[in-house]
């Protein structure tokens, strides 16, 4: 799906090549802030990195990621998708980030909730999960918020800068949803 309406501010838009200046403009724009969570900024140094990016994830043969660029009011906000999904045994899980402007505005818990609507009952998923660095307060808030089972601690999951970062696994399954929210 090209596009998908999340309400009436915020959109999501199937990530294209023509993206890679504001997506490479505003991660320069907020590195500082960014590269508290998110290990890519730092080998993001060039439009030309973001359009290797954009490449890898809209590749044809990719059929593992479905990110979407989020807009607020119009206005690029951040990232948002499905990665490393596992179509046979029909689960994905759920990657976001959020230029430092566009904080606090439930953007993102807005877009992961109709992200799991999709997943549900368009791409037939049975399971999503959500992964958080374990001292990432303000993400591990959108999972709890929306009804997702804390399973666990990923033990040095992620690697950030020059160690390696304990991420918390969040999941909900397709027959959690009507404990969490309508669909």
């Amino acid at each position: 799906m090209e596009h998908i309406r999340v309400n009436e501010k915020i959109r999501l838009e199937m990530l294209k090549a023509s993206m890679a200046q504001i997506i490479f403009e505003t991660i320069d724009r907020d590195r500082k802030y960014l590269r508290n969570w998110l290990p890519f900024v730092d080998d993001t140094k060039k439009v030309s990195d973001t359009e290797t990016f954009i490449a890898t994830v809209t590749n044809t043969n990719n059929n593992k990621d479905i990110i979407y660029s989020i807009w607020y009011n119009e206005m690029f906000a951040g990232l948002i998708g499905f990665k490393d999904t596992d179509w046979m045994n029909k689960k994905s899980e759920i990657g976001y980030w959020l230029a430092e402007n566009m904080q606090g505005k439930r953007i993102v818990t807005s877009c992961v909730e109709k992200l799991i609507q999709h997943a549900f009952q368009k791409l037939k998923l049975n399971r999503i999960q959500i992964k958080v660095a374990e001292n990432n307060t303000k993400s591990a808030s959108i999972p709890k918020r929306l009804g997702f089972v804390y399973e666990g601690t990923e033990r040095a999951g992620e690697k950030h800068h020059n160690k390696y970062l304990n991420l918390k696994v969040y999941s909900l399954l397709k027959e959690d949803i009507s404990k969490s929210f309508a669909t």
